[in-house]
């Protein structure tokens, strides 16, 4: 019998590329999604058209702060594996929205785990929780790991240090098998805009094809350890597959500012983006994180597992797509019908 897993947030990144991940490896994958008026739904429509059984992959309505209507979803469908993704993921947003970055981060990380802990009585089960490296904030030593002190700087990362403690209790507590991954940037060509990498490829994309001028930026001298999320996703469900419960960090061990990512991303296109990029204030976090380097020698050593994707293939997949992204678009407005 095929394991079945609950993918929270899998319309997101990561979501997308954890149900192709699982799909492959013969899961029965569910996905909640929340309901609005217009589908959001691209990175996953592939999915339903590859596969031969629909069946294969079920999508729920549900919102992570709706824990009554989230549990009776885990009673139903009783799922081998949790994989709760599902978040208001953006930092400089959550600035503008405390609360509700809260409520999702926060209590609705709460909401699956009591879901899960509840089916557990039952149907084991085995959670996992999507921490960051957004938690160790205004870092207290360098490289970090799973033992370095988090030190939040902003809503969305002290949401996430709730969630992530909230999970180690309820494993503690309730002998639940419920893990955090404590991932670092990781990007795609299916990330979002508004995210700093996909920002600045699209832009360069676009710039590329005369469609764009300028390219607004804030803090260009922020350091990230960036990696590609078709290398993490496996290293969620690794972490699931492990012989106990364990919190482990998943990163590259390789640290480069913002700035550099532009210059790797222009040059990809003969472009100088000196010539492209200015700063707007509007951009800057109220409290800066300057440096994030993760150590992920724990998860190397138990999992198996290892970044392979460096940043400039990342760059490369990212511009590609960006720069086709481009191209039709610029088709699309030279063409005039008859």
């Amino acid at each position: 019998m095929s394991k079945s897993a609950l993918i929270t947030g899998i319309t997101g990144q990561d979501g997308s590329y954890l149900a192709e991940l699982l799909l492959d490896k013969g899961y029965d994958v569910h996905g909640l999604v929340r309901r609005s008026s217009t589908f959001a739904t691209e990175r996953i429509e592939h999915i339903y058209k590859d596969l031969h059984e629909e069946t294969k992959l079920r999508l729920h309505y549900g919102d992570l702060t709706d824990g009554q209507a989230l549990t009776n979803l885990v009673l139903d469908i009783q799922p081998d594996e949790i994989y709760n993704l599902g978040a208001q993921s953006h930092v400089r947003v959550s600035y503008d929205q405390p609360v509700y970055t809260l409520q999702t981060v926060g209590v609705g990380a709460l909401n699956v785990l009591e879901a899960a802990r509840l089916l557990n009585k039952s149907h084991s089960v085995r959670v996992y929780q999507a921490s960051s490296s957004e938690m160790f904030g205004d870092v207290l030593e360098t490289p970090q790991k799973e033992t370095t002190p988090f030190n939040p700087q902003s809503p969305y990362a002290c949401a996430k240090v709730y969630a992530y403690h909230q999970t180690v209790n309820y494993r503690r507590g309730y002998d639940m098998f419920a893990s955090n991954g404590i991932l670092f940037n990781h990007e795609s060509e299916r990330r979002g805009e508004t995210f700093v990498t996909r920002k600045i490829t699209r832009a360069a994309g676009r710039i590329k094809m005369g469609l764009q001028d300028k390219l607004y930026l804030g803090n260009l001298d922020a350091k990230r350890d960036w990696g590609y999320a078709k290398d993490y996703v496996e290293g969620m469900w690794r972490i699931l597959q492990h012989d106990e419960a364990d919190d482990f960090v998943l990163a590259t061990g390789r640290t480069e500012s913002v700035r550099d990512f532009c210059k790797l991303t222009f040059e990809q296109l003969d472009l100088d983006y000196e010539e492209y990029v200015e700063i707007d204030p509007r951009y800057f976090r109220p409290a800066e994180v300057d440096l994030l380097l993760g150590d992920a020698s724990k998860a190397k050593e138990k999992l198996g597992w290892e970044a392979t994707t460096d940043l400039e293939e990342l760059a490369r997949i990212m511009v590609q797509h960006d720069l086709e992204l481009a191209q039709r678009e610029a088709h699309a407005k030279s063409f005039v019908p008859n």
